[in-house]
């Protein structure tokens, strides 16, 4: 049963409108979490986000705050697929934000990482308003999502745009992210780029610097779509060598789709990425 659906989890979250993504949002508990649905942050139909509260009574100050964004080649996504990221994390009361943004061909680089800007500014400025903890607002991503988010947290230039800046920021949280990945290989995200004339300062090693927040990078140890050696160990490798706190685990039961298929009850024992990015959260005072 298990391995069947760590197969479900693989095929599903590669593909677009998958019945079996279904199936495992279907397999995770709603008792964890109090759902606000399709929340504006901005005026266009791709700039909504579902809210997650925990059911479970928030410490002093509040929950903590993980704006979440979702991966697919910057081609494919919706919010309501990951539902079962969301519930894990309000499950260990972690206020939970899953956003969408605009996706290639309707819009290039840059505009889904503006989308992506005012999103997070929306859970920084609402976090009071929704019970969480405006001191402890991590963004967090895989896949294509880590990109954003990643952007988000070490180049200021888009969190300016909404009168914020990455400093705000608890913390980063990485999973399975492209950070470092000219010239691009993936036929989905070439256009998304402009390949091969791609704009200046597109990378997010380009900008670590010594104010990058605390980060949590995870991968699978073999991951055949982002070369975690060169991505996610080269990122860390480079907050470090500027001084900058950063956690990496490199799971090795799980893949670039099941590593975050793993957090779904399920698929648990698969990755303890769960538990890893929650002590993450909670060890950021």
């Amino acid at each position: 049963m298990l391995l069947t659906l760590a197969f479900i989890a693989a095929l599903c979250l590669g593909l677009t409108a998958c019945a079996p993504i279904t199936v495992l949002n279907s397999l995770t508990a709603g008792d964890s979490y109090l759902l606000t649905p399709s929340v504006s942050y901005g005026n266009l139909p791709r700039q909504r986000l579902d809210v997650y509260r925990p059911t479970v009574a928030a410490p002093a100050g509040g929950y903590p705050v993980a704006v979440f964004f979702y991966g697919g080649s910057w081609n494919r996504g919706e919010r309501g697929d990951y539902k079962f990221v969301a519930a894990a994390l309000a499950s260990r009361g972690v206020l939970t934000l899953v956003a969408d943004y605009r996706l290639y061909p309707v819009v290039r680089y840059p505009d889904f990482l503006e989308d992506s800007a005012k999103a997070l500014a929306y859970g920084l400025e609402q976090a009071t308003a929704l019970g969480g903890n405006p001191q402890r607002v991590f963004v967090m991503g895989h896949s294509a999502g880590a990109y954003n988010a990643a952007m988000l947290a070490f180049d200021a230039r888009w969190l300016r745009t909404t009168g914020h800046q990455p400093t705000e920021l608890a913390g980063f949280i990485g999973l399975a992210g492209p950070y470092d990945f000219l010239p691009i290989t993936n036929p989905d995200a070439k256009p998304v780029f402009f390949h091969p004339n791609y704009p200046p300062h597109t990378q997010v090693f380009e900008h670590v610097g010594d104010s990058a927040p605390k980060t949590f990078l995870g991968a699978a140890r073999s991951d055949d779509l982002v070369d975690p050696q060169r991505n996610t160990v080269g990122l860390a490798n480079r907050l470090q060598a500027v001084g900058r706190p950063a956690t990496v685990q490199l799971y090795g039961r799980v893949n670039h789709m099941t590593l975050v298929a793993a957090f779904a009850a399920p698929l648990r024992w698969m990755a303890p990425v769960l538990d890893d990015v929650a002590a993450f959260i909670n060890a950021t005072p």
